[in-house]
């Protein structure tokens, strides 16, 4: 999978409205195409990468936290506050100089993610832990979270209903070095964590008593699963938007392959989100060139389905 990877990065870096060769980056009179190479196109790849790989690991570790297969990065709430808050700056725009102005809607996105994931920590430190009730403080999150962004498309002038509407489609069509570098530094550390924690998650599928039973702090490992889970997504949503499914469908798809050990679901996971999302912003890159489709469109044409059809497997084994 790295492999395959390694080579779908180059294919991706040349494909685009503009066709382009690697042999652009050593041509002295191409500093035009170089730089589109260098500051357009591997920043976008790499942040693709990135994004993927957060949102699968983040949908593993919540599987295998809630023992739910259906679970998904958005249960706990963390989308829809980084929508919501999102909203409050294209509906409330700040009086900022234009490169300020040009990052607010993701400076917002993340303040948003992290408020959430703060209330979430402090839920998780109370005496109830049990994460039934996480999940249903993640319910509620998400259905304020959607009233109040309804409430602000309402208020919203036709400019700022469109903006809302493309960023809650997701897209990486802003991605800079900057934005790689903020959100690298969020989502590698997260990630070497959860790496950590992989052995500890697989004691905790025997149960809660079992794992205690066989030497695991059952309260701290979930509480440091959580948050380095949220924290992924808080990364993820606020460089690119709303991107749904791949937390979804990719550790499915990840367990079929490896099996349900998650030393090898928690690299496996990052490596096919990675290629997953890649591909997929790839082809919402070239589809309809020059034009460009949200990412967010592709990978829920591919999610519906799956979601569906896990659905259905579920209730036919029922």
């Amino acid at each position: 999978m790295g492999a395959i990877l390694i080579a779908t990065v180059l294919i991706a870096a040349n494909l685009g409205a503009m066709k382009l060769s690697l042999a652009v980056l050593w041509q002295s009179d191409n500093d035009a195409m170089r730089h589109i190479w260098l500051h357009i196109r591997l920043p976008r790849v790499l942040l693709a990468i990135l994004v993927g790989g957060a949102l699968a690991l983040s949908g593993c570790v919540m599987q295998g936290l809630f023992r739910n297969p259906l679970a998904d990065p958005g249960l706990l709430g963390i989308s829809s506050g980084a929508a919501l808050f999102v909203g409050l700056a294209v509906v409330f725009p700040l009086a900022l100089p234009a490169i300020l102005a040009l990052y607010a809607p993701m400076f917002a996105a993340f303040i948003g993610s992290l408020v959430v994931t703060f209330v979430i920590f402090l839920l998780s430190r109370q005496g109830s832990h049990n994460l039934s009730r996480l999940l249903l403080v993640g319910i509620a999150i998400n259905a304020l979270c959607g009233a109040a962004v309804g409430i602000l498309s309402w208020l919203s002038n036709d400019t700022q209903l469109r903006q809302l509407s493309l960023w809650g489609m997701g897209s990486l069509g802003q991605s800079q070095w900057p934005t790689l570098l903020a959100a690298a530094s969020f989502v590698i550390p997260a990630i070497w964590g959860i790496g950590l924690l992989a052995r500890r998650l697989n004691l905790l599928q025997l149960g809660d008593e079992e794992a205690h039973y066989l030497g695991v702090d059952v309260k701290r490992t979930q509480r440091q699963l959580l948050v380095l889970s949220a924290l992924l997504v808080a990364a993820a949503v606020a460089v690119s938007g709303v991107i749904g499914f791949v937390g979804l469908v990719v550790p499915h798809l990840a367990r079929m392959w490896l099996g349900a050990d998650h030393r090898w679901l928690v690299p496996g996971s990052v490596l096919i989100g990675s290629l997953l999302l890649l591909v997929a912003d790839t082809l919402a890159r070239t589809l309809v060139t020059p034009a460009e489709m949200p990412v967010g469109l592709i990978t829920s044409l591919i999610g519906g389905p799956w979601f569906l059809w896990m659905i259905f497997r579920n209730q036919g084994r029922g």
